[in-house]
């Protein structure tokens, strides 16, 4: 349709004519010709077009079925699209939840990408359950510091308790992310200052790990405490925990994700040297990566080859040649179970190693720590190497294990 455009009018000129039965228009130019007020057909409410200092011209509607209501609307869009690009800020002001909601499709898309649990998961639950509920509709660069106070004092009632400082990075990453989306997305300028969340929070206790006789005593409980299950069940999940703690403690993978994933197919030889290592690819929080694994672990993968009934006919060294491609973890007619969890707890009560000197309770977690406390007492590993076989950065082992001190290997230097 062809828009009918009359001589390029002041507002002042305009109202003026606007009492002439004559005048009838359907678009009217104001603002040097940089603001265009206009009415399609079939429609009531007015539109405008107008020119930014770039030369980009934008559409919005005026929401208004008066002219002369049209007019003042599409006057205030002009000059608050004017005013914000000088500022630095999108021509138009989009909601923080608007905002969130891309950010959220690109984590996802991500997340899809990895196909693993990560802490862009962390980030996403973070944005979903109290960015978006909390800021939903607000702006971004009008955010203040007493803004953010107040929503983290909101957050900390929700969560009914003060967060550790792991949490409140976790909660300073997303929020990064939400204003890095809003900055790529040329819906703020990267000079706009948004004020940022608290970092600091409770000092986390050290997670409770093992002592090398506590793993001694745990290693020669489990293997009676494996043999002595009553029901068929027990006697099933037992071996396997058996297998899968001294699994966890002699490669420092994390238990869920990482080991439960683990399949025949991802175990090799590496030799270098002459000498044969077990080579392991994992994938898990922080991506993928081989790492290497104690030799002794080559007698818990034959106890768990030999209890498998769809492989245990051929041998051991076979299974691992031809990359067959079953789980590891998995009951002898091939069923995995959910979790080992309930079962690792059992035998941490059976054991009497339940709790460690400070009265917290060991989960499976734990032998993770062990792993790399043990590593970094020996002193045989370093900080960097470390880092690799366990998925984590140098600076977060560097973080977590900096506590080591010489009480802490009073029993090797005594």
């Amino acid at each position: 349709m062809l828009v009918q455009t009359f001589k390029t009018l002041t507002p002042a000129e305009v109202l003026g004519a606007m009492t002439k039965p004559w005048f009838q228009p359907k678009s009217i130019r104001l603002r040097d010709g940089e603001l265009v007020v206009y009415r399609r057909t079939r429609t009531l409410i007015y539109q405008c077009r107008y020119k930014l200092a770039d030369g980009s011209w934008h559409r919005r509607s005026t929401g208004k079925a008066s002219l002369e209501h049209a007019i003042a609307s599409a006057c205030d869009i002009y000059d608050e699209s004017r005013y914000r690009q000088k500022l630095g800020l999108a021509h138009r002001a989009h909601s923080f939840a608007h905002i969130a909601g891309i950010c959220l499709a690109e984590l996802r898309h991500q997340i899809d990408l990895k196909k693993t649990k990560s802490s862009l998961n962390d980030y996403a639950s973070i944005i979903e359950r109290y960015f978006v509920p909390y800021f939903g509709e607000k702006m971004i660069e009008q955010l203040t510091h007493t803004d953010i106070r107040e929503f983290e004092l909101w957050r900390d009632r929700q969560m009914a308790r003060r967060p550790k400082t792991s949490t409140l990075n976790n909660f300073s990453s997303a929020w990064s992310r939400v204003i890095q989306t809003a900055i790529s997305h040329g819906f703020i300028s990267e000079h706009v200052a948004v004020p940022k969340l608290t970092s600091r929070g409770l000092k986390g206790k050290t997670r409770p790990a093992f002592t090398e006789q506590e793993i001694k005593e745990l290693l020669e409980f489990m293997e009676s405490w494996s043999r002595s299950g009553r029901l068929s069940v027990e006697r099933e999940i037992r071996p396997l925990t058996r297998d899968y703690v001294e699994f966890l403690l002699l490669t420092g993978i994390r238990h869920g994700t990482e080991a439960m994933n683990v399949r025949w197919k991802d175990i090799e030889w590496h030799t270098k040297d002459g000498v044969r290592y077990l080579r392991i690819w994992v994938s898990g929080k922080t991506g993928s990566r081989f790492l290497i694994a104690k030799h002794r672990l080559i007698d818990v993968l034959k106890r768990l080859h030999a209890r498998q009934h769809d492989i245990c006919e051929q041998s051991f060294e076979t299974t691992l040649a031809s990359r067959n491609p079953h789980l590891v973890f998995r009951f002898s007619d091939g069923h995995q179970p959910h979790s080992l969890v309930g079962t690792f707890r059992r035998l941490m009560r059976d054991s009497g190693l339940l709790k460690d000197s400070e009265g917290q309770n060991r989960t499976l977690y734990s032998l993770r720590h062990t792993y790399a406390t043990l590593e970094m007492l020996r002193g045989e590993v370093d900080i960097h190497t470390l880092s690799k076989q366990m998925g984590n950065s140098a600076l977060m082992i560097e973080r977590h294990y900096s506590k080591l001190t010489a009480t802490m290997a009073a029993e090797r230097l005594a």
